[in-house]
């Protein structure tokens, strides 16, 4: 176990939540999963989990404190499979798409899909190149690595 670790407050669904992240990121599995039942309210659930080998913590706590785009997980994506991946299941049954590689999974956690390729652009040594890649990721919601290799090179 971690000294220290994320908790994530969900209204309900921590467990459907840990099963579909653990399954969509390497290094991930649930380690724990507590059923309360009547001895708290709403027979509460408090999941262990790891991401990418972090552990995390979510809790079925209702409706008490919504997530917002404050906190976010960020996924460093190897390529555009990956990213593309990702996108469709984390935006799947009432996720929500936003902008610059973000979005907003069904249970409302922030998320933020980066291929590594726009890190290696945005600190390309050329300054005209980073900042063509930057401005074209800016009108995207799902980050497209091709368009933004083509925007670094003036294309």
């Amino acid at each position: 176990m971690q000294k220290v670790s994320t908790f994530l407050w969900f209204d309900d669904g921590a467990e459907d939540a840990a099963t579909l992240y653990t399954s969509l990121i390497p290094d991930s599995r649930i380690l724990d999963v507590k059923r309360f039942g009547d001895a708290m309210p709403g027979g509460l659930v408090v999941v262990t989990f790891t991401l990418g080998g972090v552990e995390y913590q979510a809790m079925n706590g209702g409706p008490g404190f919504p997530f917002t785009e404050a906190i976010s997980l960020s996924v460093i994506c190897d390529d555009q499979a990956e990213v593309d991946r990702l996108w469709e299941a984390l935006t799947a049954d009432g996720g929500e798409e936003s902008m610059c590689g973000w979005l907003k999974d069904r249970w409302g956690v922030s998320w933020q899909i980066v291929p590594r390729r726009m890190l290696e652009l945005q600190s390309d040594p050329d300054p005209e190149r980073a900042s063509r890649a930057n401005q074209a990721m800016l009108t995207m919601r799902k980050l497209d690595v091709a368009a933004l290799e083509a925007a670094a090179d003036g294309r």
